[in-house]
């Protein structure tokens, strides 16, 4: 059943962030397929007892990744089917863009599109079409949607969600921002510190081994140049002979001997100045000659000179060699060529410096990290204390919003406690505070709904339709200060009516102004506030019951909140009562 009735009330909704766009739904229970577009604002949800309401909460519990009951699946089908898209506005919580993009789930930034699949042997989960699991569902769907009615389903019943919100508020914002740097800060030299300590350790029990591996290595004067030319001399004297030998043989074909080069070169040359007499081809020959000349009488000179300089020292040669050995053994022993044994002496030398300096580069390091930590001190406490004066002020607003909503004997306290550890960081009143990512305190909120009790935990309240009240004031006063998800009343109106139930339509309209709601009640002076009015419906198809949602114009819209004001038979007195009901509201809408 597709759903495109008109806007109940005809007031468009001021907000534009994140929305539950439409809800499907298909042989869930007793609905056997159901489709209904939510609008902006406040979507009222009524019907008779059992008609199918809760049913509805269900199905958005497990696209939520709540746990599904498998017995939900409608008798006769194979699996049932609840898939959500939800609106971000174009602006998407900053956790959910982590989340998908941390398991790869294709993100258009739009919307998102969440979908569950319930089968007699288990369920499976996707968002925008990617199988995930029904844990990052959940994440996800905790970010998106805030249902009350479950405890599970409440994020200002998680102690941690505390923090954030009083974290969102101005004055706070800026004080966690100035810690976090300290924070960050101390991490960094503490961490520094740290890995100095354990470097020292470490390189204290090699040390001895350290040290005589560098005397090793100095000893054997690694140089790369100079092994180069150890080398070239180790070569020269290996063959001292053969050199010898060789210029010897040089010298006298090239000057000595009855005809040698340079005789028969001197002939040639002759001959050929001759001949460039008489032929001018013969000329550039005689040049090349001469040149060949001179280059030839050089290697003679430079080869006599050569012999002088042969040395025959197998002394020498036999140091060489051993120091060739030696470098060959060092190589072979630590597994390096020379280039990198050079290169590991250094890092041995800076090994030992440290070591015997390390008393001094430990002191300096201990010096940066208790000055980076009084910084930190100096940052927590601020943040400590605008945390304080900022819950208080949040206390304040809130316990008056529940006088409003009719909870008069409230007492709503947010405590800062400074979160001790004995191996905190710095110390508040002799005690050591331990500080985190979040702060060095824990933030909880605390309440008190009937007179003379103590206040208590906020998550140990016990009663629906007071916490339901309770987010609801909370909700309304911080609306303005953070980013706010889809919230969904299930029965907000447990236990009250009358004027508390008209405040309570009052306030939940002034906060659909700033995030959709989606709320069920039995009150009509809470649904005489909706922008939107769906009406829930059993009906019998056949030999089955089958759950159908209808969304209602503006006439019918009337005529049912004077159903819930006179019961199942409406009389035009209880129409034109009604019908005077939704004007008011719709009047001091457009008044504030």
């Amino acid at each position: 059943m597709t759903l495109v009735a008109g806007n109940a009330a005809g007031v468009n909704a001021i907000n534009t962030g994140t929305l539950i766009k439409s809800l499907y739904v298909k042989n869930y229970a007793l609905i056997d397929e159901l489709e209904v577009s939510f609008g902006t604002g406040l979507n009222i949800l009524t019907g008779q007892t059992g008609a199918g309401k809760s049913i509805i909460i269900g199905a958005l519990n497990a696209v939520l990744g709540e746990r599904a009951d498998t017995e939900t699946v409608r008798e006769g089908t194979s699996k049932a089917i609840v898939e959500a898209v939800i609106g971000t506005g174009g602006d998407p919580d900053p956790v959910v863009v982590r989340l998908l993009d941390e398991n790869e789930v294709e993100n258009s930034g739009s919307e998102i599109i969440l979908r569950r699949e319930i089968r007699p042997a288990g369920s499976r989960a996707f968002i925008n079409d990617t199988p995930v699991t029904i844990s990052l569902l959940r994440e996800v769907g905790d970010r998106l949607v805030d249902l009350h009615g479950q405890h599970d389903h409440q994020l200002l019943l998680k102690q941690d969600h505390h923090r954030e919100v009083i974290d969102a508020l101005p004055g706070v914002s800026v004080r966690k921002k100035d810690y976090d740097v300290a924070y960050t800060a101390v991490l960094r030299l503490r961490k520094e510190r740290d890995t100095l300590v354990r470097r020292e350790r470490e390189l204290q029990e090699k040390m001895e081994l350290h040290r005589f591996q560098l005397r090793e290595l100095e000893a054997a004067s690694l140089d790369e140049e100079a092994f180069a030319e150890m080398e070239a001399e180790m070569k020269r004297l290996d063959h001292a002979e053969d050199l010898d030998g060789k210029a010897a043989l040089i010298g006298e074909l090239g000057s000595e001997g009855e005809r040698n080069l340079m005789d028969m070169l001197g002939m040639i040359e002759d001959a050929l100045g001759d001949m460039a007499e008489m032929d001018e081809e013969f000329r550039s020959y005689t040049e090349e000659l001469r040149s060949a000349r001179v280059s030839l009488q050089e290697l003679l000179s430079h080869t006599e000179r050569y012999r002088s300089r042969i040395e025959f020292n197998p002394g020498r040669l036999e140091e060489l060699r051993q120091k060739q050995a030696e470098l060959r053994r060092l190589e072979k022993k630590y597994g390096r060529l020379l280039p990198d044994l050079i290169v590991y002496r250094q890092e041995l030398q800076e090994s030992v410096d440290l070591a015997e300096n390390f008393d001094l580069e430990r002191e300096k390091k201990e010096k940066e990290v208790a000055a980076a930590t009084e910084v930190l001190r100096e940052k927590a406490t601020e943040l400590h204390n605008e945390r304080m004066a900022s819950g208080a002020g949040l206390g304040r607003q809130i316990s008056e919003a529940l006088m409003k909503l009719g909870i008069p004997n409230n007492r709503f306290e947010v405590r800062v406690d400074w979160r001790l550890d004995g191996n905190g960081w710095f110390k508040v009143d002799e005690k050591l505070v331990s500080c985190q990512s979040d702060g060095p305190d824990d933030v909880v909120f605390y309440i008190s709904t009937n007179k003379g009790e103590s206040p208590k935990p906020l998550a140990r309240i016990a009663s629906g339709g007071e916490i339901s009240r309770v987010m609801l004031a909370l909700k309304s006063v911080i609306a303005r200060e953070q980013h706010l998800p889809v919230m969904i009343f299930d029965e907000i109106d447990t236990g009250i009516g009358g004027a508390v139930a008209e405040q309570v339509g009052r306030t939940m309209h002034e906060l659909a102004e700033h995030c959709q709601i989606v709320a069920i009640t039995h009150q009509p002076q809470i649904a005489g506030q909706a922008d939107h009015h769906f009406r829930v419906e059993k009906q019998e198809s056949g030999e089955r019951t089958v759950t159908h949602i209808r969304k209602l114009d503006e006439e019918a819209h009337i005529r049912q909140v004077a159903s819930l004001m006179s019961g199942a038979d409406v009389s035009e007195h209880a129409v034109a009562g009604a019908r005077e009901m939704v004007q008011k509201a719709r009047g001091r809408r457009k008044a504030g």
